[in-house]
């Protein structure tokens, strides 16, 4: 089916480098984490999109996972300086707010304070690392996201950056919205690719939301 002119039930937006530019902030932080726990930063290299817990045990499997993942939450939490919204971030949320959820694999607690930080409002829905047993790329965190929205997977758009959580709308069934704010477009499988949330806008209906592209060069997959 063409994504353009498709209506969706529901959009579920990835936050860190989709809605919020958290990312110097987050390399701050995950630097100062690997030079404490002796861990090579190349060691770093790839691991957008994954729960913090997820690349302890890639990067640090001898490390005793509870005060490691405190260390690093406490470090994130710590650092907001320079987190900001996105281009077309906020104007995303809001058009969408009545049938949009958050889903990253950042703690609820972190969420929280990059999307007050950059000034994103924050939809009720909100899918988080406190939420899931299961991270990107597994699509669990999605399908618990449709859920909590009463959506079948089938009727969401995911919007995200990294390949992690394509791969996981993916596996959920999701159609999929790929910005290329962390990744080149050619490392991202999805069925549109632009270049951020301002070469779109979501026009929402009692039927539900569209998707209009309005600039930027755009890869359809």
């Amino acid at each position: 089916m063409p994504f353009i002119g498709r209506t969706f039930r529901a959009v579920l937006f990835d936050n860190d480098g989709t809605l919020v530019d958290s990312m110097p902030a987050a390399a701050r932080a995950w630097v100062q984490w690997a030079d404490e726990h002796g861990v090579p930063r190349s060691a770093l290299e790839g691991i957008a999109g994954m729960p913090a817990a997820a690349i302890i045990a890639k990067v640090a499997p001898t490390l005793e996972p509870g005060p490691a993942l405190a260390r690093i939450n406490e470090l994130e939490l710590r650092d907001t300086a320079g987190v900001v919204a996105l281009p077309g971030a906020i104007e995303a949320v809001e058009a969408t707010r009545e049938c949009c959820a958050i889903v990253t694999s950042a703690t609820g607690e972190l969420a929280a304070a990059r999307l007050r930080a950059a000034g994103i409002p924050t939809p009720t829905r909100l899918v988080t690392a406190d939420d899931i047993t299961r991270g990107k790329p597994d699509p669990e965190p999605f399908l618990i996201a449709a859920r909590l929205l009463g959506v079948d997977p089938e009727q969401c758009l995911v919007v995200e950056d990294a390949p992690s959580g394509l791969t996981a709308a993916r596996a959920a069934g999701c159609a999929s919205l790929a910005l290329t704010t962390s990744t080149p477009a050619d490392g991202l499988d999805a069925d549109l690719v632009v270049a951020s949330l301002a070469d779109v806008v979501f026009e929402a209906s009692p039927a539900g939301i569209r998707v209009r592209l309005v600039e930027g060069d755009a890869v359809y997959r």
